[in-house]
Order: C-alpha cells, then structure tokens, then sequence
C-alpha cells in the first residue's frame, strides 16, 4: 500500500492522495466474497501447505511456451508473503525469499488468518485496498453485503486492479467474472 501510494505521490506532488482502506474483521467480510477469491486465484487453498505444485509447475510450462511471464502459479498464501514483505522488483532471490515467507506464514498462521489478512491487503483499483474499501468503492455497500455476482467480479479484478477499475464493462472481465460465479459451489472456505 505504502509503495502504491508513494507512487502516485512522485506522480503528482501537489495532489493530495489519500488510499481508501479500512480493516475489517473475517467474519465481516462476505462469505461470497471468501469463495469467489478461493475460486480465482486459489482452488486448493485449503488443501496446500501453501504451494500449489502442480499450478506451479503448468505456469512454468506454459511461460516456457509463450516465452514470456504471461502466468503465475502463486497461491493466496505466495501472494500474501509477496504482498507484505517483498518488493515489487522482480529478481531472481525474491521467489526464494518468497518461499521461505509461505512456509513461515503457513507455519504460524491458519487459513483463516491468512485469507482474513489477504482479502484485507490486496489492491482492489487506484487507491483501493482491502475487501471494505472495494465493497464501498464499487458499489457503495459493506463487505459483508456483498452478493455472490459483485463477488465474482470484484474477485475476476484481483490480477489486474488498475486496469479493471478504469475497465469495469471489458468482455474479458465479464467472461472471467462468469467463471468464477459458476466455480463458488465448489469453493470452500476456512
């Protein structure tokens, strides 16, 4: 948050930009949104000791292929090491120094934990972060009252906030935001 907002700082000094954020406990925060992040960007959340092998191992594959990053294989729990420890720079010691946080946070916290701090942390558009924030900046209502559609997209937006939050009506959010929606039954949540 404190990077994203230095940024847009550096970008207009004489603006006074200020993050819309608000922490807000796991039982808050709607039980569709839970699931609809689990489905986006973590089915085995519950079932990894915070990698996900095999996701890992496809992503890999199909970079390899393209010859370029246009996939990750990082879990909730990667993605929450990354979020608050490490830069944003890309060098070849951060996916080490990422692991090595994973089985730190996997080892002292629970699922619960992890996905309450995550869904708390993550960008959700310029300036937005966080499951209140995003809930009151989409569609001016709690995160707790969210409903199972608003979920699906909020969570279709988690790889690329900025852009989606400009973007709102792109077909490839709405087709994402489908698919999402349908795999929700299947989400289960800590």
């Amino acid at each position: 948050m404190q990077h994203r907002l230095d940024i847009l700082r550096n970008k207009n000094p004489s603006n006074r930009i200020e993050l819309r954020y608000k922490w807000i406990p796991y039982e808050l925060i709607s039980p569709y949104l839970k699931r609809a992040v689990i489905a986006s960007e973590d089915a085995k959340f519950l079932k990894h000791n915070g990698f996900d092998y095999i996701a890992i191992q496809m992503a890999y594959k199909k970079n390899l292929e393209k010859k370029k990053f246009i996939v990750g294989g990082s879990t909730i729990s990667q993605q929450l090491a990354k979020n608050l420890f490490l830069s944003t720079k890309k060098t070849p010691w951060r996916k080490m120094e990422e692991a090595i946080i994973t089985l730190m946070l996997e080892n002292v916290m629970s699922k619960r934990r992890i996905l309450e701090i995550y869904l708390n942390i993550i960008e959700w558009g310029n300036n937005v972060f966080g499951a209140e924030a995003a809930a009151q900046y989409y569609y001016n209502i709690s995160s707790f009252s969210l409903s199972a559609k608003q979920s699906a997209l909020l969570a279709a937006m988690i790889p690329n906030p900025r852009f989606y939050d400009q973007n709102r009506n792109t077909t490839q959010l709405l087709k994402k935001s489908d698919i999402i929606l349908k795999r929700m039954g299947s989400s289960r949540i800590p």
